[in-house]
């Protein structure tokens, strides 16, 4: 079943301006409106969230916004540089997100995401993650996925929450309590059901189609179709002028499994080709193939490092060839070079040559393809005494940085992800617990060994200024050895609440 994301940019046109504008942009809190000439009027055409809150709104006359919002900012609306940018974070999301990728104006883009999700964490962490580093380079984002376009771009924009995960197979009651407004109808159409009572799409959709349309013509029933995917929706892709790309059209469609491998085959080696005389390697590859009913079937893979090896792209795609549902046939199939980069060619190994470190990045790639690049990982230290944030995942073929743990104090094979309190029985201030319950069980002290003290780092936040933690190593009756800590130094309220906690347990 087909998953397709809706982003939704409700400021798209006053954040483009303030980053653009850098240091010199007008300040985030203060009111910002964009205006332009609607006939001889001067109009408001895009509005921030301060300016919303305080009463402007799109389309009203730039004299009365200017009269209605203290300290208003106008600045001038740029139709085609919003326009232009927006492609290219389209460009942007293709390369990274999702193999079909459009441009959805004024403010919107779409993606169709199936498949791929499994690469990003799954559809919520990658609804989230898409937010969330948007709203890191200065950029407010909703986003919704569903079945249909439709029913995304309506729960994108008419949802409370900035991220929607609509069940699969779920677009009608997703979207059912929406205004009409979600519909992508227009203005008017909108305003012609409302004076005929009705104000949500579950009460449309019940109703007989032919006096609606009678009256408001084809377009009111085809939206409705369209977001309960009983009428497909295609997606016009972006294509980046940079990218590497071969295509094959078939004179007869072709379905079978085999055929599909075979072709890929031939598509990869016409790639490898281009790739060569650029020398460039893959990083991200996708395989469209459009059927005869115009819709597209996807297959994107990823590598750990550049690659133009032939035999190794053609083996991951075709290990995804039982994910295409060919219908009634296939009639061009696209292969893409998402992302490339630079790659050298490579000397033969020859017996007067050094032995070198066996290449694992094919298994990494078969694994990352299957099971997503955030599951394969490496961790790397981190320059910190703070022991849960000593730890990072770097990707699983990231050269080695050259950093290492500090080995004067022996630190636990298992470090829990957070500290979990324990009772204890233990004498103040330097003593280490008698015993201590964990998890239900209580366990008897028979070694320690500590304390290790450990201070907050003061210039994340204040509440680290005066933190102190004593780590003492115990072991108990059974030979169990567990690393806990007093959270203060026993004497100080300042410096911690004195309570205790596990939070590794040696191999």
């Amino acid at each position: 079943m087909a998953r397709v994301v809706s982003l939704f940019l409700p400021t798209w046109s006053t954040d483009r301006l303030r980053r653009k504008g850098g240091d010199a942009a007008p300040p985030a809190e203060a009111p910002l409106v964009l205006t332009g000439l609607l006939g001889r009027r001067e109009v408001v055409l895009a509005a921030d969230t301060a300016a919303w809150t305080a009463g402007a709104r799109v389309g009203m006359a730039a004299t009365k916004a200017r009269v209605l919002v203290p300290k208003l900012i106008v600045r001038e609306y740029d139709a085609a540089g919003d326009a232009e940018a927006l492609g290219r974070l389209a460009v942007w999301l293709l390369r990274r997100y999702a193999p079909l990728v459009a441009v959805d104006l004024p403010d919107g883009i779409v993606l169709d995401t199936t498949g791929a999700d499994h690469l990003h964490g799954g559809e919520e962490g990658m609804l989230a993650g898409l937010v969330d580093r948007l709203g890191a380079s200065g950029f407010t984002s909703r986003s919704a996925i569903a079945d249909t376009w439709g029913a995304a771009h309506a729960l994108a924009r008419h949802a409370t929450r900035p991220t929607v995960v609509a069940p699969p197979g779920h677009a009608a009651s997703a979207i059912a309590q929406l205004p009409l407004s979600a519909l992508r109808l227009p203005a008017d159409t909108i305003e012609g059901l409302r004076v005929l009572g009705f104000e949500r799409i579950a009460d449309l959709i019940v109703q007989p189609r032919a006096p609606f349309a009678l009256r408001f013509g084809p377009q009111v029933w085809r939206r409705v179709d369209q977001a309960l995917g009983v009428l497909n929706e295609l997606i016009d892709p972006i294509r980046g002028e940079d990218l590497i790309e071969v295509r094959r059209s078939f004179a007869e469609p072709i379905g079978a499994a085999e055929t599909i491998k075979h072709y890929i085959g031939e598509l990869v080696a016409a790639l490898r080709q281009a790739l060569e005389s650029k020398e460039l390697g893959v990083r991200r590859l996708d395989l469209i193939c459009i059927r005869v009913d115009s819709s597209a079937q996807v297959i994107r893979v990823g590598t750990a490092l550049p690659v133009r090896d032939a035999k190794r792209l053609t083996r991951l795609l075709t290990d995804k060839v039982e994910t295409i549902d060919p219908g009634f046939g296939i009639e061009i199939m696209t292969l893409t070079a998402i992302l490339a980069e630079p790659l050298a060619g490579r000397q033969l190994m020859t017996s007067l040559v050094d032995d070198v470190a066996p290449d694992v990045s094919d298994l990494i790639d078969v694994l990352a393809n299957r099971v997503g690049e955030r599951s394969v990982y490496r961790a790397a230290p981190v320059a910190t005494d703070v022991p849960e944030r000593s730890v990072r995942r770097i990707p699983a073929m990231a050269p080695d940085s050259g950093a290492t743990w500090p080995g004067h104090w022996p630190r636990p094979a298992r470090l829990l992800p957070s500290p979990e309190p324990i009772e204890t029985v233990a004498l103040l201030p330097d003593h280490p617990p008698v015993s201590f319950i964990w998890r239900g069980i209580r366990r008897r002290v028979r070694r320690a060994d500590g304390p290790e003290r450990i201070f907050g780092e003061w210039w994340r936040c204040d509440a680290e200024l005066a933190a102190v933690r004593d780590y003492f190593r115990v072991e108990d009756d059974g030979g169990e050895r567990y690393w806990i800590f007093r959270s203060g130094d026993g004497q100080d309220a300042a410096t911690g609440s004195h309570r205790w906690f596990l939070h590794g347990v040696f191999g």
